[in-house]
């Protein structure tokens, strides 16, 4: 990447043709300041903007991509709304519980900006289909919680030469960058210069797992829809070749520099990423292979008297809201570190739980080569166990 820390760019979109009486009364805001102006504005009507997820990053981003007149907006998104979502995906409310999110999402932005038109694409990102939809946008929005997709997104952009902006949130901490294989002036880089291979499987959390800070989601979602304007309407230096992180607890903002990796292999094909990603590592397939129960069959086990240890290796945190009657907490980095092994009996077979098996299939394999070998974990966690057995337990 070019030695200079000053990176501007041409406008990713030309101008409408004019603005219309009643969009210069919605954006009169916009247009007197200087550097955005009537031509900036024209330029974001122009402008087709593909936001993957209506969740957490997604809800504010649309909210103000819609607010600022983006012309078209396209929403990916196949999931339904939660009530567990309402804590920080404020473009739903409490009437859309069940509704589909995409559907959700359109209503809120008719009602904040009806001169806004929106496409829906409700169905998952997939490598067959990724090229295809990224090719009818400008610029593709990244606000996704899982490596397999975000790879996706990474290559099927440098693959139909589309800039875009990524964004990332755990607990009180969040990320943003701007990526672009294709961007002018030798300053293309793209998500693998930063993140060449994901990480081990389990190793990080998902928010569903870990938790996040609600309001950190605006933050995160606030700089990303800043750099799609800037991006559209060519103002300012955007986040190419920068990482934004953001600590909510420090409330400190800072930037680290990315450059060029000439390792990073090129782009020509797109390939199957839950496979690249891994959900469960290699060692937890194998350990849960013929070693995994049911909600079912255990309960089966557990009212004929079989002798068992029920584990919970979630976090306290997550007990405190629930856990399964009879079953002992024990959390996963103790595992890790291994000072819950001497904690398992040796008399009782154990079987592992976490709140839907990805953890709980990690530490198996641990449990299994510290000689365990009869240990069992539980298909889907606690999670399948409240839907199939406890239908009123308290879910999170």
């Amino acid at each position: 990447m070019s030695a200079n820390l000053d990176v501007s760019l041409p406008p990713l979109v030309e101008p409408a043709a004019e603005l219309t009486r009643e969009e210069v009364a919605r954006y009169s805001r916009h247009l007197i300041i200087p550097d955005l102006g009537l031509d900036g504005q024209k330029r974001l009507k122009n402008a087709k903007v593909l936001v993957i997820g209506a969740g957490g990053l997604g809800s504010p981003t649309l909210l103000y991509l819609a607010a600022a007149g983006a012309g078209t907006i396209g929403i990916v998104e196949f999931d339904v709304v939660d009530e567990s979502n309402l804590q920080r995906q404020i473009i739903h409310g409490q009437a859309d519980i069940g509704r589909p999110k995409a559907q959700s999402a359109r209503d809120s932005i008719a009602e904040i900006n009806p001169l806004v038109k929106v496409n829906l694409h409700e169905f998952r990102l997939e490598p067959d289909n990724a090229v295809e939809l990224f090719r009818q946008y400008d610029l593709i929005l990244d606000g996704t919680d899982n490596f397999a997709t975000r790879y996706l997104v990474n290559d099927a952009a440098v693959l139909a030469g589309k800039p875009y902006v990524w964004g990332s949130i755990y607990r009180f901490e969040g990320q943003v960058s701007v990526f672009w294989e294709d961007a002018p002036d030798g300053l293309g880089l793209n998500y693998r210069d930063l993140y060449p291979e994901p990480p081990p499987p389990g190793m990080v959390p998902s928010c569903a797992e870990g938790g996040v800070l609600g309001i950190l989601c605006s933050s995160i979602a606030s700089v990303m829809g800043t750099e799609a304007i800037k991006l559209i309407t060519g103002i300012g230096e955007p986040l190419l070749g920068r990482l934004m992180v953001y600590d909510a607890l420090d409330m400190t903002y800072r930037t680290i520099r990315i450059r060029k990796d000439p390792a990073t292999p090129k782009i020509t094909e797109l390939i199957d990423y839950d496979v690249f990603c891994g959900v469960v590592s290699e060692d937890a397939t194998e350990a849960a292979q013929g070693s995994t129960i049911t909600p079912l069959e255990l309960r089966e086990l557990l009212d004929a008297g079989k002798p068992l240890a029920l584990i919970d290796v979630r976090e306290p945190v997550e007990w405190d809201i629930n856990h399964i009657e009879g079953a002992e907490l024990i959390p996963k980095p103790s595992f890790e570190s291994g000072d819950a092994l001497a904690k398992l009996p040796v008399d009782r077979t154990p079987v592992l739980y976490c709140k839907t098996g990805v953890r709980s299939a990690e530490v198996l394999a641990i449990v299994k080569q510290a000689g365990f070998s009869d240990a069992m974990h539980l298909q889907g966690g606690i999670v399948a166990w409240a839907k199939q057995l406890e239908p009123d337990m308290v879910m999170y």
